[in-house]
């Protein structure tokens, strides 16, 4: 039982491992368009003491790095352009 792997039983830690192991094949890994424009849904926006405002969200297409500048768009008519400090 998973209640069981949960507790340490080296038992079912091994079926279920095995079992996710199974899923992990069953189910295909989702494509995502790299090759297009950064698209990155804003979830949640933090107020961080010594670093700003934080935006969080999942990338739905494109790619980003560090230092990389974006634009951000939507609720004002004017875009704003903001670099990346830290990708997670």
């Amino acid at each position: 039982s998973a209640l069981k792997a949960l507790e340490g039983d080296s038992k079912y830690e091994d079926i279920i491992m095995e079992l996710m192991k199974t899923v992990d094949e069953y189910i295909p890994e989702p494509e995502r368009d790299t090759d297009k424009p950064l698209l990155l849904p804003v979830e949640d926006v933090f107020s961080i003491t010594g670093r700003g405002t934080v935006a969080s969200g999942r990338i739905d297409r494109g790619t980003v790095r560090v230092n990389d500048e974006i634009e951000i768009v939507g609720i004002k008519e004017e875009t704003k352009k903001a670099v990346v400090t830290g990708v997670e």
